[in-house]
């Protein structure tokens, strides 16, 4: 009796045979069993599509000067480039902009760490979110075309409220 690897070809004949291996639980194959009413199989192209997401994120905190409040704010927006516009008083805020990403549990994500990780280098003030839309471009130009929702972002840049 040889021993040797399932498939494998008799030593010395300088070629080895290919075997198959069952495919596990996770398969996303045609196997002979599926039937066709089960979901088509999507590829990773179509999982990986980013899509474009309104954000309107709110914060809120302890009055600042208002100078403070639209100096960090404008450095926010030279360090984020997509900010669209920005909307201030000495205590709240409201920052809205388009954020590219995979779906909208990524897009929110994004968002909430955008005022942490933009406090310190442009110095804005130490308030927290108090609140976080995010919305598809679809539903955003509905909205506008419908005639209720955020008016179009304009005009772009940092204003008081």
């Amino acid at each position: 009796m040889r021993r040797a690897r399932p498939g494998a070809l008799p030593r010395g004949t300088g070629s080895r045979a290919l075997s198959s291996v069952g495919a596990g639980a996770d398969f996303v194959g045609t196997p002979a069993d599926r039937t066709t009413d089960q979901e088509p199989v999507v590829t990773e192209e179509e999982l990986t599509r980013s899509r474009l997401w309104h954000i309107t994120l709110s914060v809120s905190g302890s009055e600042t000067p208002l100078k403070e409040v639209r100096r960090g704010l404008e450095q926010l927006a030279h360090d984020h480039p997509f900010l669209l516009t920005s909307r201030y008083a000495n205590d709240h805020a409201e920052i809205r902009y388009w954020e590219e990403a995979r779906d909208l549990h990524d897009a929110a994500a994004v968002a909430l760490r955008l005022w942490g990780e933009h406090r310190s280098s442009a110095k804005l003030p130490p308030w927290e979110i108090v609140g976080l839309e995010v919305i598809d471009r679809e539903t955003y130009h509905l909205r506008i075309a419908e005639g209720y929702g955020p008016p179009p972002a304009a005009p772009v840049g940092v204003h008081p409220y």
